[in-house]
């Protein structure tokens, strides 16, 4: 069934679209549309209900829209399915019907009592985006179970107020758990331009909705992982009806895990290692596993380095039973005086504020069903 091929044809899906969930006042401007209102689908090229496969696809400049969420590409598809009867419930007789959308710029379905979407797939130059939070990349799949985007394609890149992950597979964007993944070639780049690269690197922010997220932040534990989270509050709007605080919105970067091909620059000094974790409050980076320091044509080894990134200044630590190991090139004496990290640490002692404790072991999130798109 063929919706419409207007010029600018519109569908609203408002209960199709509903999932059950509260739509209450949020201060979060995260990339989330697992809930909320009806949700307002416009193409160019027009938009086909197809009722056996069960989808609704927009093609040609489609738009979706939600609450503080706008999807944007050149083909939509929704998937949708029924509603699961409470246990119990007596299930309802569905009615089809079609009929032009208010103002006649389109059609709007009531055929939809009893169904929800689950599944939403952009094709072709996608654009995700709120007040605060962007996302691109050529294909996305955004599953409403898990609260999960995935893209793939070229040039994969999502920003943040306060950081720009980059990747060469895929990105996973996870709101609720405020959480996001880069695989292949990942890059993290802060707002202060401090690098983390490596092959898989998972970004977490913490929950602004949460009293004192900054402080909980603040405190996070020597290993970089965060304090206890604290109980959801209410949305918060400011008094003076001024914008608020993008980095209280959005969420702010915790700590980031990078896994396999790990890399580190500062000013002067570029780390390797096989693992690290980042803790952007205190400006640390705890890299371990055939760690490398280099400036210029110098080199250090050792088992363990700990980065400041607010100083520039990295140290390489020694293990219980291995020890560091460098090469300095015997024609510059200024750069061995300044070798980096100056003198390895003695023993396991890293320098007061590092991270410490067990690194993560790798990426705890999971592919959404259905796979990558």
């Amino acid at each position: 069934m063929q919706l419409g091929t207007e010029k600018r044809g519109a569908v609203f899906l408002a209960a199709l679209l509903g999932l059950g969930v509260a739509a209450g006042p949020a201060a979060a401007q995260q990339i989330d549309l697992s809930h909320g209102g009806p949700v307002e689908v416009t193409a160019v090229q027009g938009i086909d209900w197809l009722q056996n496969e069960q989808e609704v696809v927009a093609r040609g400049d489609a738009r979706a829209v939600r609450d503080n969420v706008t999807v944007t590409a050149d083909e939509l598809i929704a998937h949708y399915r029924k509603k699961a009867q409470p246990a119990g419930a007596a299930p309802q007789p569905v009615q089809a019907a079609a009929h032009p959308a208010p103002g006649g710029s389109g059609i709007a379905t009531d055929d939809t009592e009893g169904n929800e979407i689950y599944r939403l797939d952009a094709i072709g130059n996608v654009h995700i985006f709120t007040a605060t939070d962007q996302a691109w990349g050529d294909k996305a799949v955004y599953d409403m179970d898990q609260a999960v985007l995935v893209m793939t394609g070229h040039a994969l890149k999502v920003q943040t107020p306060q950081e720009i992950m980059t990747a060469r597979d895929d990105m996973e964007y996870w709101s609720q758990r405020h959480m996001m993944v880069g695989r292949g070639n990942a890059v993290v780049v802060t707002n202060d331009g401090r690098r983390l690269a490596g092959d898989t690197l998972v970004g977490y922010t913490t929950d602004p909705n949460a009293p004192g997220q900054n402080a909980s932040s603040q405190n996070a534990n020597a290993s970089g992982r965060p304090a206890p989270a604290a109980r959801p509050a209410a949305a918060h709007t400011p008094a003076s009806g001024a914008p608020a605080d993008p980095l209280a919105v959005a969420g702010k970067l915790q700590r980031v895990e990078a896994f396999g091909n790990v890399q580190v620059r500062t000013a002067t000094e570029i780390v390797y290692g096989d693992r690290g974790v980042y803790v952007p409050d205190t400006g640390i980076a705890r890299l371990l596993g055939h760690v490398r320091i280099t400036r210029g044509q110098n080199q250090v080894n050792g088992p363990a380095a700990i980065v400041n990134m607010k100083t520039g200044i990295a140290t390489l630590i020694s293990g219980p039973s291995e020890r560091v190991h460098g090469l300095i090139m015997p024609n510059d004496a200024q750069a061995a005086a300044s070798q980096p990290g100056g003198k390895a640490a003695s023993g396991n002692n890293p320098p007061a504020g590092s991270p410490t404790g067990s690194m993560p072991a790798g990426p705890t999130g999971k592919m959404p069903a259905g796979g990558k798109p």
